[in-house]
């Protein structure tokens, strides 16, 4: 949205042209420091997931800061070329990458970066494989496994044995190691969370075992995410963790309070039309509704009582007050489809502009 506006930095929160993405940047510096400080001194690490940000900027800011790989996680091809473009590298693919001119870009990427990619089915190895020899670059190949999200990954732990032979076996390629992927229900504790990470992680681990088993090594299990960025890091077996969320935060992780909310929307009322209702300048274009309606940041007695394209509608309950020009700032209930409507984050410290950021893997759906 805006694809012009660029502000300067040192202008003040109140000057801004609305609706704008602006990023808190007290919050994404503590966000990043609980991971390195989480990470230090362990074999676990993180490779933070890019599709949450989708700056190259911000993930070299991640690998500056501590406690990752040195390399990101894409879920597209044209989110990896961006990455690898702006300097990352080493880039993994979690998605499965079946059709030839993907695969012939992710050839053309690894001449340049370390990629690796996800597999679960035995003709997207050989296809993979083929295009690889035929350009003279090594693909690293990581096998999925399903943990209960019904979507990709091998299903039997037999199936991803055969494919990890067939992987080490074909030219071009290179057996890295196996990963899943799973979720978990809404606001848990730690307890809860470290049972459900056992539990749905155990897979991962058996398959990994099965494999080293026959005689195949790895250095690659990369699991977990920001709901169990610490819990899966104790899994004996467990080398990285795919954790994406916690950078910009959102409601819907809003029990993980050690990290902080960076990412909002910052809104103007631009209309009191009745008493307990205000109308602000950002909707679902800029804010998404994904999963749910956005929260209010700091404004106990107000709450987003419904959105159209480009306005929100506030409910003002007694004691609490909004007027028009009064700024407002909104937390998304699910931020990656929030990001992906935007050119550029607006980086605040002490209310006002310290950098902005493009968002180069904007709309990178291939």
């Amino acid at each position: 949205m805006n694809e012009h506006y660029r502000p300067a930095p040192g202008t003040p929160m109140a000057d801004l042209d609305t609706p704008c993405l602006v990023i808190d940047m007290d919050a994404l510096d503590n966000n990043m420091d609980v991971i390195a400080n989480c990470y230090e001194g362990r074999s676990v690490k993180l490779r933070g997931h890019s599709k949450n940000h989708k700056t190259p900027a911000i993930a070299h800011r991640q690998i500056r800061r501590g406690g990752t790989v040195g390399g990101v996680c894409a879920a597209k091809v044209a989110e990896a070329e961006v990455m690898v473009h702006g300097g990352i590298p080493s880039v993994f693919i979690t998605s499965e990458i079946v059709q030839p001119m993907k695969i012939e870009r992710l050839c053309a990427l690894a001449d340049q970066a370390e990629i690796l990619v996800a597999c679960d089915q035995p003709t997207n190895a050989q296809n993979l494989s083929k295009a690889a020899s035929a350009r003279g670059v090594e693909l690293g190949v990581v096998i999925e496994l399903e943990t209960g999200l019904g979507r990709c990954g091998v299903r039997e732990i037999e199936a991803g044995v055969a494919l990890a032979r067939m992987i080490d076996s074909l030219p071009g390629l290179r057996f890295r190691g196996v990963m899943s992927h799973q979720t978990i229900g809404s606001m848990p504790d730690r307890e809860d969370r470290s049972v459900e990470a056992a539990r749905t992680i155990r897979g991962v681990i058996d398959l990994k075992d099965a494999i080293e088993r026959e005689g195949l090594t790895m250095d690659i299990v990369s699991t977990g995410e920001t709901w169990s960025y610490d819990v899966a890091a104790d899994i004996p077996g467990v080398t990285e963790i795919q954790g994406g969320s916690y950078l910009m935060m959102e409601t819907h992780y809003g029990y993980m309070t050690e990290f902080h909310y960076a990412a909002k929307i910052l809104t103007t009322i631009i209309s009191t039309p009745r008493p307990g209702i205000a109308i602000g300048d950002a909707g679902v274009r800029a804010v998404s509704s994904l999963i749910g309606m956005p929260t209010v940041f700091d404004r106990p007695g107000v709450t987003v009582q419904s959105m159209d394209s480009d306005h929100s509608v506030f409910k003002i309950e007694s004691g609490a007050s909004l007027k028009v020009g009064d700024q407002v700032l909104l937390i998304p209930a699910q931020q990656d489809a929030m990001v992906s409507r935007w050119d550029r984050f607006v980086g605040l410290r002490n209310g006002q502009v310290e950098v902005v950021w493009d968002i180069q893997a904007r709309g990178c759906h291939n």
